[in-house]
């Protein structure tokens, strides 16, 4: 996922008293009680705080994976994006291009060792737990992310997820090597359609924590909020969805 720019709002006192907010034993309950066949997770903020995306990025230009004339390049389409000059999407999309030319074998060691190192910690136990008991009671599981598939399909293994329930930011690779071609970048409305590419228009449960995950929360049977930012608490008071948060990132 990339990061939510600079100028959210905070919530105001109506919209927080507003919010339910479940218990993780309400949660797990909802969840248990709703049976789903089909589940889909999102990734950055929801199966673990903080975003893998960025970090992916900063940590492959601090440790000279990619050529400082890659890094000049997205530093500064970066800085367009944060001040709104370049869109969710295309970001998202350049931050797996900037990889062009690198052998992805190469890619999968750097994402393998880039999360055991920097994401790992950070995984919500709450929510593992709960991805291993619905794959115990024989749910089909899919991950959803805007973050490159390296990183996310490294990720997801600690859930048991396969590669081939990973829908995420991609390129072409052609003989072993990275290119500049986009396949897909799954954010926003994105997320909904490469859901339905993959033969699913109703899944039965969504979890998802940004505004980017909101279209994908509402065509589910019943959607989760997971860790939710303040625009997407701010939507989800507006629907009704209750939310919930991880005892790490839980507020008071």
């Amino acid at each position: 996922m990339c990061r939510e720019r600079r100028g959210r709002p905070g919530l105001s006192v109506t919209e927080v008293v507003s919010i339910v907010r479940l218990s993780t034993l309400e949660f797990h309950s909802a969840v248990r009680s709703l049976s789903p066949s089909v589940a889909v997770f999102d990734c950055d903020g929801t199966l673990w705080s903080g975003d893998a995306g960025s970090g992916f990025m900063n940590w492959s230009i601090e440790t000279g994976l990619v050529s400082r004339e890659m890094k000049n390049w997205i530093d500064e389409r970066y800085r367009r994006y944060l001040q709104r000059e370049v869109s969710e999407v295309a970001i998202c999309g350049e931050m797996v291009r900037m990889y062009q030319g690198l052998r992805e074998e190469e890619m999968r060691r750097a994402a393998k060792k880039f999360f055991e190192a920097e994401i790992e910690q950070n995984i919500f136990p709450e929510m593992k737990e709960l991805v291993e008991e619905l794959r115990g009671r024989g749910a089909d599981i899919w991950a959803v992310s805007s973050t490159n598939d390296w990183v996310i399909e490294e990720g997801v293994r600690r859930f048991g997820i396969p590669a081939d329930r990973v829908l995420c930011a991609r390129v072409q690779v052609k003989d072993g090597v990275v290119t500049d071609k986009i396949l897909d970048v799954p954010t926003g409305e994105g997320k909904v359609e490469s859901l339905a590419r993959a033969g699913i228009t109703v899944p039965d449960a969504v979890f998802g924590n940004s505004v980017h995950d909101a279209a994908m929360l509402a065509i589910a049977r019943r959607p989760f909020p997971v860790n939710p930012t303040a625009e997407l608490a701010r939507r989800s008071a507006h629907e009704g969805w209750a939310v919930y948060y991880p005892d790490a990132v839980r507020p008071e």
